[in-house]
């Protein structure tokens, strides 16, 4: 092949992405899309610094991302670190007054700043905040029950009772709001809220377009016909009620499950379980046809 053979297969391979991503870039401008900030993409530094550049990307071609993340393997690593044990029931952090002061310390203090510090880094520009800051996660304690229906003590693990996303909607314009799971109640006391929760919540709130959750699994996976587990590109909300019901669905993957079902039902566009393991997956799951992960619609 000569050298410009060579450059024409470039140029046609350029044309066509552009003509497949234009129309999504269009479509998207201006528009609000809420990413929850989590899995492989958030453990390992190749994919920390690709969601970072992906994130300043969005912005630059003119769509309003909203970043939430969590952070429990940090917090439970800092427990080990001082010698305390991290208790789970059913998937729920026991959260007593010491480990809530610890999550707070390592989710708002650490994981957050980084967050910020690494948009900086590939030239964004973003602002970090909890859900404690201008009430914007007003919490009660989540009510919790064990495999026999009975009511469990988990501590200071929150529900979302409102959401006052004013300083979203002022800090978006100029800048990548990062959020910290982290909620008040009336009474200023903080719980600690699962990522989901509160991404499903601000895209419901915002009228986003899009509700993003990166993880690592490949998508919403359902039984075949032939008795084969299939992933889905796509399915409508009632096919994923269906799948929860009949059991198909289940551990981390239920707390995604009601985070899209609460965003949808308030309006958003659609929804993304995106695998956070492929390069570039969230952009990809935004501009192009394939995507790396499963659309839900209403």
């Amino acid at each position: 092949m000569t050298p410009s053979d060579v450059e024409s297969t470039e140029h046609h391979a350029v044309r066509r992405l552009l003509g497949e991503w234009m129309p999504y870039i269009q479509k998207f401008w201006g528009s609000t899309i809420v990413v929850k900030y989590g899995g492989a993409a958030m453990t390992s530094r190749r994919h920390q610094d690709e969601f970072a550049r992906d994130v300043v990307l969005m912005q630059l071609l003119g769509m309003r991302p909203v970043v939430v993340h969590g952070g429990g393997p940090q917090v439970t690593e800092m427990m080990h670190r001082l010698g305390l044990d991290a208790r789970f029931v059913r998937g729920h952090r026991i959260t007593d007054a010491e480990t809530m002061e610890i999550a707070k310390m390592v989710l708002v203090g650490k994981v957050n700043k980084d967050l910020v510090g690494l948009v900086h880094r590939h030239g964004g520009t973003a602002v970090g905040l909890s859900g404690e800051d201008a009430r914007l996660l007003v919490t009660k304690p989540l009510l919790h029950r064990d495999e026999e229906g009975l009511p469990v003590d988990i501590g200071f693990v929150g529900a979302v009772r409102s959401v006052n996303p004013g300083v979203l909607e002022v800090l978006s314009a100029s800048a990548i709001p990062i959020v910290a799971s982290i909620g008040a109640d009336e009474d200023g006391q903080a719980y600690n809220v699962n990522a989901d929760t509160a991404a499903g919540a601000l895209a419901a709130a915002l009228h986003a377009e899009k509700l993003l959750l990166i993880t690592d699994v490949p998508g919403v996976i359902a039984p075949g016909s032939d008795g084969e587990e299939r992933i889905l590109d796509e399915c409508r909300l009632a096919e994923l009620d269906a799948l929860e019901a009949a059991g198909a669905i289940s551990g981390g993957m239920l707390p995604k499950v009601a985070a899209v079902r609460a965003a949808l039902q308030a309006g958003v566009g659609s929804a993304h379980i995106v695998d956070g393991r492929g390069d570039h997956a969230m952009l990809l799951e935004i501009i192009s046809h394939a995507g790396c992960g499963t659309r839900v619609l209403a």
